[in-house]
């Protein structure tokens, strides 16, 4: 079974990439709950975080902890919060939110409605920052 974050680093489903490695993807949650909220994901499809084997778990760490750092940097805010929830994609991944507040992550509040433009925006401005990074 391909779940849609395997169709999404396929390219079966486009998306708003931010990074990517041979082993992780990082792009623009499509309903977020603010903006520049990135979703990270290891290729490999695995329903749960925590059966990742420990090789890939720190390295799906490591890749996000870059990727906050990038999105730290494109996209103003306090911290980077992080949420693991699982429940609604059966491929593990790890939510980045911008945050100002504590409330900032609440997953039932309305989603942002963005336009296709300023999610290309975001997605550029926080590639930038990454690739930056790199350096």
């Amino acid at each position: 079974m391909s779940t849609i974050f395997s169709k999404i680093v396929s390219g079966e489903i486009p998306s708003y990439r931010v990074a990517e490695s041979d082993r992780y993807y990082a792009f623009l949650d499509i309903n977020p709950i603010a903006k520049g909220h990135t979703l990270v994901i290891p290729k490999k499809e695995v329903d749960y975080l925590f059966d990742l084997d420990e090789e890939a778990l720190s390295g799906l760490w490591i890749f996000a902890q870059k990727t906050a750092k990038a999105l730290q940097a494109a996209v103003p805010c306090k911290r980077i919060g992080v949420a693991v929830l699982g429940l609604e994609v059966p491929h593990a991944h790890i939510h980045l939110i911008p945050l100002n507040r504590e409330a900032d992550v609440d997953f039932k509040k309305p989603k942002l409605k963005l336009t296709k433009e300023e999610f290309e925006n975001i997605a550029k401005a926080i590639a930038a920052k990454w690739e930056g990074e790199a350096n």
